[in-house]
């Protein structure tokens, strides 16, 4: 920590957040990506607390890392997670197509 002539604080903080080659954000040294975390929050309501309830090899610190990281990445983080969202959805469409199905099973039985 660094103090002025006022005696104000500045204090640096290690970053929570790797950002890999894809451009994908991810919690420091785990294999839990940004937006995982953030959805636990946006889809389950879920409490910084009760994320780390549900997974404790996560630090509240990286938990609330990942959220303020959203909250200032939140344009790009949601953009991502509709997509993510549609692409899901047009996997679910296809995998119901039952001639799509059919296609799969003789694929499977095939081999």
């Amino acid at each position: 920590m660094i103090f002025d002539m006022l005696g104000s604080m500045t204090a640096t903080f290690a970053t929570q957040i790797e950002i890999d080659a894809c451009g994908v954000a991810w919690l420091a040294g785990t294999k839990v990506k940004v937006v995982e975390v953030v959805l636990d929050k946006l889809m389950h309501g879920w409490s910084p607390e009760e994320i780390h309830f549900q997974h404790p090899h996560l630090s509240l610190a990286q938990i609330h890392g990942a959220l303020t990281y959203y909250y200032e990445h939140q344009v790009e983080m949601d953009a991502e997670i509709r997509g993510r969202m549609a692409s899901g959805l047009e996997l679910a469409v296809e995998a119901s197509d039952p001639a799509f199905r059919l296609r799969l099973l003789e694929l499977k039985r095939s081999q």
